[in-house]
């Protein structure tokens, strides 16, 4: 059975639980952490305030991960021969129902839902199977961006780096079902449908890759890049990003008056 687990706000407290049919079992730790137990076990309640099931210390992106987008955006540019990894800082994070903040300084603010990897064990230089156990399952995320600002600077770190651009969740599961579809929606129009299999660099590759440069940390999040189909974003919009045994990581956005 694939495992599920969910960060929720409890009183004051933020908490780690594992999903079991409508139930949420309560987590004493992260659910890698070798301390764990379970402490008690509630109703799932709908309106729980919901947080990204992890607390990176970094969050690795992956750049033209996918063909179709690669030739949306890079006309004629051949397929990368290894991982094109940049950085998102940690404040970027969003919860999910969160609002996404369109800055003032930017006319034209992208959606990209991709597949995000979370890291359980710390790895450097990973073997094919430290690798592997390293990965400790996945969730959705929305590597927002603003597009105009990416263009305009040559580098992708101020386009990318805006806070609330980062949406993270709902859950975090183990695995992924063989032939899961990733599917982007605004207002309810589908803008996004890929398999994942169209990945260019597939999530072990890609943790390989990333060990090979930086030690990666339990908790540590990595984006594994979008598909074809991204687009603009305006203020009052509702962007969906829905993948199997996930669920539906869903913001609202807004634009910030100067």
């Amino acid at each position: 059975m694939n495992m599920r687990f969910i960060r929720y706000r409890f009183g004051d407290r933020i908490c780690w639980g594992r999903l079991k049919g409508d139930s949420v079992v309560e987590l004493s730790a992260a659910p890698w952490s070798a301390e764990f137990r379970e402490v008690r076990r509630f109703l799932f309640d709908s309106d729980m305030p919901i947080f990204p099931p992890c607390e990176p210390s970094k969050i690795i992106c992956v750049g033209k991960n996918y063909s179709a987008h690669i030739k949306e955006l890079h006309p004629g540019e051949d397929l990368p021969k290894e991982p094109l990894l940049f950085l998102k800082p940690p404040s970027t994070l969003l919860p999910p129902g969160g609002t996404i903040i369109m800055p003032p300084q930017s006319e034209r603010v992208d959606y990209e839902g991709e597949l995000a990897i979370v890291i359980g064990k710390k790895v450097s230089w990973g073997t094919k199977e430290e690798v592997q156990g390293a990965i400790f399952g996945y969730t959705l995320a929305n590597d927002v961006t603003a597009r105009d600002l990416q263009k305009k600077d040559g580098q992708w770190t101020r386009g990318k780096g805006f806070d609330t651009f980062c949406p993270v969740g709902p859950l975090l599961t183990r695995t992924v079902p063989e032939g899961s579809i990733l599917v982007t929606r605004v207002n309810g129009e589908e803008r996004q449908r890929a398999p994942l299999e169209n990945m260019i660099f597939n999530p072990s590759g890609i943790v390989a890759y990333a060990s090979t440069v930086m030690t990666l940390f339990p908790g540590d999040l990595i984006l594994t890049g979008t598909p074809e189909g991204v687009g603009p974003l305006k203020a009052g919009d509702v962007v969906e990003i829905e993948l199997q045994g996930i669920g539906i990581l869903r913001n609202t956005v807004e634009k910030r008056i100067s």
